[in-house]
Parts: structure tokens; C-alpha cells; sequence
């Protein structure tokens, strides 16, 4: 069992959990991630370590609900447990001098960029970070990225906080800003942006790696259920990546993979929603994260 410290909310559906896990934040590196299992017989689901304390024995992790595994994660506050922990899984980011990189996250992408902003300022690089959300509450981590990163963009859909539009707009805005050349781009979040990213980036031919995020099962590579197609090849994102060449990678197959099981997530959506201790928990989850955002 590996018992939770502190949990808080971030935005709404999204919640930051800080875990005694000793031996993987012993290990971790930007880009590592870990499987986990929130009971006995629960499903096995990735999530990417947002930040690690050696001294301290603890990782972070950052949730969004999607699915009924990461509601019932989202249910649980600081003194409870996570069934299991596994990690640190894939390969870490290449970290070199690139120059001036940005680093592109959406929604929970974000975790996955700030420990690589942190490795690539010891590097010598200069760091911009975008970070996108739909309106201003989804826009998370801001203050972290803000004590690490040369600069901060936040975007925001409708409006509501920093850039009005999409990620790929204000990337563009710093692409075209020949006074401060990008040398390197890394993006992680919703597989539509990262596809989106490589777009941007693919014309001026700067360097552009995703953090890709399938279905995983046991992140070994002994299932194959991570499989993605990259520069015609296929590979397994949990012991070949997660990070590929956006450039290369083959995003319409990304897309239909990540579907694979709906039926399947939807009956497990229903069956959580029939257990009477979840939708108790889940009820008293709802009513923190009211308290939070007021």
C-alpha cells in the first residue's frame, strides 16, 4: 500500500496527489511514469510523476476524472491508500543544450512538462512554457512552471486568462518571433493538440517530441497494448517511449486505439455508479472541490 499525504484539487475533475512511493522517487527522471492500481480489482492505469522528493520518499501525481478508475483515485484525501504502485516506467527525456525550448502542455499535459522544465534550466536551456485549459480554472500549475520556466504563457478557449485561443496560436506567435529563435518543442496533453503541435512546428522543421499517452496495461511491454506506429515502425510507448518524434508519429492510429475499449470503460462507469460506498465518497469529493473553487 502506498499511503497518500496530501491530495488537493487543482481545477474541477483534475487533483493532486503527493504519495509515499521511496524507491521510484529514488529512481525518477523528467518523462518517467508509473502504473498503478487503486484496489485489489481495480484496472491498471499510467500516470505520468509530475514531481519527486528523494530525501522525502514521495511522489506527485497529477489526475484528471476521465474514467471510473481515475474517479474512484479522485475520491480518496490525504492518511488513505493506493493499492499499488509501479515504477519509474519508460524512458526519461533526453535532456541536452538545445537552446530556447518551449514546452507545450494541455489540461494534465502539464505535469508532464514541469519536471522537464526544471532539467532542461540546468541544462542551460532558455524554457518557455504554454499551458492551456478551456477557461481559466483549467489552466494548473502556473506557479510552478512560473519559478522554473524564462516565461509562462498561459491560453485559455474561451478567453477568460491569458492568450485567447488554442496552445498552437501562441506557439505560433513564438515561432514567428525571429528576436528569440525555437530550437526545440515538447508538447503533452490531448492527442488533437499534440497532433495540432506537430503541424505548427513541422514547417520551420524545429524539433518536436510527444508525450504519447495509449492504453497501457502493464507497462513492460509484455501486453502490447501500448502500440504505436512511429515513422512506419510499430513500437511500444511504455518501454520505447512515451516520447517519440511527433513528426513521425502516426496520430490517426493513436486516435482509434484510444477507443478501442468504450464499451467496456462505460460499463465500468456504470457498475462504479451502482456501488453505494463510491457515489458516498464521490459525493464528499464533489462537495471539497465545491469548497475549493469558491
Amino acid at each position: 500500500m502506498f499511503k497518500i499525504r496530501e491530495a488537493r484539487w487543482l481545477a474541477p475533475q483534475v487533483k493532486s496527489f503527493v504519495v509515499e512511493a521511496p524507491r521510484v522517487a529514488a529512481r525518477h527522471k523528467p518523462g518517467h511514469f508509473v502504473i498503478l492500481r487503486v484496489r485489489d480489482e481495480g484496472e491498471r492505469i499510467p500516470l505520468t510523476i509530475a514531481d519527486s522528493d528523494g530525501a522525502a520518499g514521495t511522489i506527485t501525481l497529477v489526475v484528471q476524472v476521465i474514467g471510473a478508475t481515475t474517479e474512484r483515485l479522485c475520491t480518496l484525501g490525504a492518511g488513505e491508500a493506493i493499492q499499488d504502485i509501479v515504477g519509474p516506467l519508460g524512458k526519461p527525456t533526453e535532456i541536452e543544450k538545445f537552446g530556447h525550448v518551449v514546452l507545450v502542455g494541455g489540461g494534465v499535459g502539464t505535469a508532464v512538462i514541469y519536471p522537464q522544465a526544471g532539467a532542461l534550466r540546468k541544462a542551460d536551456n532558455k524554457v518557455s512554457a504554454i499551458m492551456g485549459g478551456r477557461s481559466k480554472p483549467y489552466v494548473i500549475m502556473e506557479s510552478e512552471l512560473a519559478a522554473t520556466c524564462d516565461a509562462v504563457y498561459p491560453c485559455t478557449d474561451d478567453g477568460s486568462y491569458g492568450y485567447h485561443g488554442f496552445v498552437t496560436g501562441k506557439l505560433q506567435e513564438l515561432i514567428d518571433d525571429q528576436s528569440n529563435p525555437v530550437n526545440a518543442v515538447l508538447t503533452a496533453g490531448p492527442v488533437p493538440m499534440m497532433k495540432n503541435v506537430a503541424k505548427v512546428t513541422l514547417e520551420k522543421k524545429i524539433l518536436t517530441i510527444a508525450s504519447l499517452n495509449p492504453i497501457m496495461v502493464d507497462g513492460t511491454g509484455m501486453c502490447g497494448g501500448c502500440r504505436v506506429t512511429v515513422g512506419g515502425k510499430q513500437l511500444f510507448a511504455c518501454v520505447d517511449g512515451p516520447e517519440f518524434d511527433a513528426h513521425q508519429v502516426d496520430f490517426a492510429m493513436l486516435t482509434d486505439r484510444l477507443t478501442a475499449y468504450r464499451e467496456q470503460e462505460k460499463r465500468a462507469w456504470d457498475r462504479a455508479h451502482q456501488d453505494k460506498e463510491h457515489m458516498c465518497k464521490l459525493a464528499a469529493a464533489e462537495q471539497e472541490l465545491k469548497s475549493c473553487l469558491e
